[in-house]
């Protein structure tokens, strides 16, 4: 498995063509109170930056863009009864997706965790 890092503060851990995308830790802190995800549905197809959901917090809308070409296999549906496991455990159970990587080539788009790091300093 290999994690990625998009610069709009979302996580991608691969595994083959598959991918479970969530957001950092850091996204989740900066939003705040998360109280509403929308996501896509399952079957759903998305091309690298297409917009793939929403995140409502108390402080604002942040939108989840799909980091790579991509289709949705896999919804996190804890989310919807639970959205504040965004915030409580971002970086693992409160993932958003699973998706199949359509085009992996994408991946070398995206930032290792110490690009990330810096990109945050």
């Amino acid at each position: 498995m290999t994690i990625y890092y998009s610069e709009d503060h979302e996580w991608l851990n691969v595994e083959g063509d598959i991918g479970i995308l969530g957001i950092t830790a850091h996204a989740a802190e900066q939003l705040g109170e998360v109280v509403f995800v929308e996501q896509k549905d399952v079957d759903d197809d998305f091309e690298q930056g297409d917009e793939i959901g929403v995140i409502e917090s108390v402080k604002a809308a942040s939108e989840i863009f799909a980091p790579v070409d991509c289709e949705v296999i896999e919804i996190n549906e804890d989310l919807e009864g639970n959205p504040g496991k965004l915030n409580e455990s971002p970086e693992s159970d409160g993932w958003i997706y699973k998706l199949k990587i359509s085009d992996p080539t994408q991946l070398e788009n995206l930032m290792d965790e110490a690009a990330y790091k810096e990109l945050i300093g």
